[in-house]
């Protein structure tokens, strides 16, 4: 190689040294005439290096050190053909741009400004400039071409980091795509890594490897420049603000360019962790390769927690466009209110204007991202991309009822069932937990011919008639009509406030043995006993050990069935065990499923035995005109899939034991924590007042709304509303444990009383 330097460029006394690169081979040459850069290329990459070449010369006006400039070789040629060990090769001498990499020095806001600065000037030189060589590249690093490396998602191993990728993906698709081809395009650098941008005194001095260069989206060279600017800032957000100032003194953008860079800087993320994780599998030895990736997936990680109206606003605010009008709350209420009766309440002394949501986090429309500690419909996380695709799929397919025959409904009735014992083996499909309900009741009393039921007091199964009516949460409050005769009403097996509080099985069989006794004297026979595993509207109450032990028995003894409701408590929020039930050590005989089966989509469904839907075929057809279609069982096996997939049972099983062991430290420091309770992720914090367990309502409402002030979102339950519930999304971490308890203690520290 120094032969060559000093035959073609009359370079003396060389030394090199190899750097890392992709299509070229790179050297750093020292010389007795200073130092270069030498590339060497693939014969058949003439065209491209031409192209290149052509680019950097039109940008010669700039600062003469800024850019790595072709050298001429003894012929005047700035691209050299010879032969290296009997293969065509290209040679390419070029200026070593003095300078120490953005990605070694303190990025300050001065620094990140001329950054922007810096783009826009090579942006604007290059504004109207145009070479066929490089308009014709399709490269893979070109973000209007980010599906071509959809694929390599499949390299990444971990599905809790593929699937922020596949959101980001479906984000694209939603936000990105529709938009692209009405987006100013020019030749642009394409690659303001913080690995290729010099920095002297604080400001940017160069910026070397035009290597990457598309004809593309001209707003794409700005979300590359804040994307690898923004690594490792505790605020991305507010670090990307001087950036686009600086570009923007230089070179206007548009509102629609600005809309999209929070997608577009997510989607050279997303490009970056998938390449990242193809090349490992190809060279897990090269540095150069993954040099990015961990940064990438912080950021990654961040990224998804940020609101996106917010970074739009901020964006545009730096980029000097006007920020969308957004009603306040009160205007939104009594829009609201125009149209539905105040009936269906809303959460919160202030309501959240809702925008979006992703995984465990919310996001409103005035910028505010929400830590999700409360809804556990969304079971596998808001807007799951597993889940969201495979509703698109079947949708755009065949969607219909179960009149006729179609795969997807054997297949995830096969797929549910296989969660049962053997005898739990027969499923009807509705649209709702409510109409879940309603159905097994129905089961119950066609199979024992009996009307009587016991139901558990504060008991909530639903919204319809028959929902409420088994329902002493709805029937004994405001607005009710009380309990009907044919009900029994079992007293809580509660063993923190209860008549039994001994939790090793002596007290579940005192509460069971109270209410044998109700049932003995009540007049006519039983149907059914139905239960939640844990007493939701009660206050999160688990049922005393060994109370459904005893229980089951009785109830099957004099011909009733006995009914599990798992519509909060099932699909693995236990943690330990798959189904509530599963924690008593009995099998039911129906089983009541709805919230979590469809991550949101309204599904529900009824499980029983073949002994009782036998007796149900008994000449009146059962139909639901939505229950099991194609589209629902879809998106239902999609659940069951990430469930499996991303480990979900066992992850309620280590966060929520964790969850709980940290709010059991907390109550050790506030006395008014008088329980916390539960299993998995559904946890219950009862607050009290003194030692005879006066209910605390007023302080449960002021940490709920302060904690929805601070941005994560709590709810309340129980008799007396002094129960604080959290039933998150069951992709909840450690960290976002740490978050409510430190929030939580300090919302302690101020309102205890």
């Amino acid at each position: 190689m120094e032969e060559l330097l000093l035959n073609h460029y009359n370079l003396n006394n060389v030394s090199l040294q190899k750097m890392e690169g992709y299509i070229s081979t790179n050297y750093k040459v020292d010389a007795q005439q200073g130092t270069f850069v030498l590339k060497v290329y693939p014969a058949e990459a003439k065209e491209d290096v031409l192209a290149e070449t052509e680019m950097i010369e039109h940008l010669t006006h700039l600062n003469a050190s800024s850019l790595s400039k072709p050298i001429p070789n003894t012929k005047a040629e700035l691209i050299t053909l010879v032969n290296i060990n009997g293969e065509a090769k290209l040679l390419r001498l070029l200026t070593f741009v003095e300078g120490d990499f953005l990605a070694e020095v303190n990025q300050t806001p001065d620094l990140l400004y001329s950054l922007g600065q810096f783009m826009a000037e090579i942006d604007k030189s290059l504004l109207h400039f145009r070479n066929k060589g490089i308009e014709a590249r399709k490269l893979d690093w070109d973000l209007q071409h980010i599906n071509q490396c959809r694929a390599l998602r499949t390299d990444i191993s971990d599905p809790a980091e593929r699937k922020l990728v596949d959101y980001f993906f479906l984000q694209w698709d939603q936000q990105v795509y529709p938009q692209l081809a009405g987006l100013r395009k020019a030749i642009i650098h394409n690659d303001a890594n913080d690995w290729n941008i010099l920095v002297k005194e604080n400001q940017v001095s160069g910026i070397i490897d035009f290597g990457d260069s598309v004809y593309t989206p001209l707003i794409n060279e700005l979300a590359i420049a804040i994307t690898y600017s923004v690594f490792g800032k505790d605020d991305p957000i507010a670090s990307a603000l001087p950036i686009i100032e600086g570009y923007t003194s230089i070179l206007k953008l548009f509102e629609e360019e600005i809309d999209l860079l929070y997608y577009l800087i997510a989607g050279r993320l997303i490009m970056s962790v998938c390449k990242s994780a193809h090349e490992k599998k190809l060279k897990p030895e090269s540095e150069y390769i993954t040099i990015s990736e961990k940064p990438a997936w912080d950021l990654l990680r961040k990224w998804v927690t940020i609101n996106p109206l917010h970074a739009k606003n901020e964006f545009r605010k730096a980029a000097g466009l006007s920020l969308q009008e957004i009603p306040e709350i009160d205007e939104v209420l009594e829009r609201r209110y125009t149209s539905l009766s105040p009936i269906l309440s809303v959460s919160y002394k202030k309501p959240i204007y809702m925008e979006s949501a992703a995984f465990q986090f919310m996001f409103d429309r005035y910028g505010n991202s929400y830590l999700d500690a409360y809804n556990n419909i969304p079971h596998v996380g808001h807007q799951h991309p597993r889940v969201v695709e495979s509703g698109q799929r079947q949708m755009a397919k065949l969607n219909t009822n179960t009149r006729y025959l179609y795969d997807p409904l054997q297949e995830y009735a096969e797929k549910l069932l296989s969660k049962f014992p053997s005898t739990l083996n027969k499923v009807y499909f509705v649209n709702s937990g409510s109409a879940a309900s309603d159905l097994a009741v129905r089961l119950a009393q066609t199979y024992s011919q009996k009307q009587g039921m016991v139901v558990m007091e504060h008991g909530y199964h639903g919204n319809t008639r028959m929902g409420i009516d088994i329902s002493p949460y709805k029937y004994q409050s405001k607005g009710g009509k009380g309990k009907a005769h044919h009900i029994i009403e079992a007293v809580i097996p509660d063993t923190y406030r209860g008549a039994y509080r001994n939790n090793n099985g002596e007290a579940g069989m005192a509460y069971a043995n109270d209410l044998l006794e109700k049932i003995r004297s009540h007049e006519g026979g039983i149907a059914d006993f139905i239960a939640e595993p844990i007493i939701g509207c009660g206050g999160q109450v688990p049922l005393a050990k060994g109370y459904l032990q005893a229980v089951y028995p009785a109830i099957r003894a004099q011909g009733g069935v006995c009914i599990s409701d798992e519509v909060q408590t099932g699909f693995g929020r236990m943690g330990n065990h798959f189904w509530g039930y599963e924690m008593q050590g009995v099998v039911p005989d129906i089983v009541i499923l709805g919230k979590p089966m469809g991550n949101g989509h309204p599904m529900g469904a009824v499980v029983t035995t073949e002994a009782i839907a036998e007796a149900f075929n008994n000449g009146m057809e059962f139909f639901s005109s939505f229950g099991g279609n194609p589209v629902s069982c879809a998106i239902g096996s999609a659940v069951l899939d990430v469930i499996e997939e991303e480990q979900l049972q066992q992850n309620a099983s280590m966060v929520g034991d964790y969850f709980m062991d940290q709010l059991r430290q907390l109550q050790n420091e506030f006395t008014t924590i008088g329980d916390v309770r539960g299993s998995g992720l559904f946890i219950g914090v009862e607050f009290i007042k003194d030692d005879q367990l006066t209910p605390n309502t007023e302080l449960a409402q002021r940490i709920k709304n302060e904690l929805r002030n601070r941005h994560i979102l709590v709810s309340t339950d129980g008799p007396y509303d002094s129960v604080i519930k959290s039933k998150p999304p069951l992709c909840f971490t450690k960290s976002n444990v740490d978050q409510v308890i430190e929030e939580m203690r300090q919302v302690l520290s101020t309102n205890s009383n």
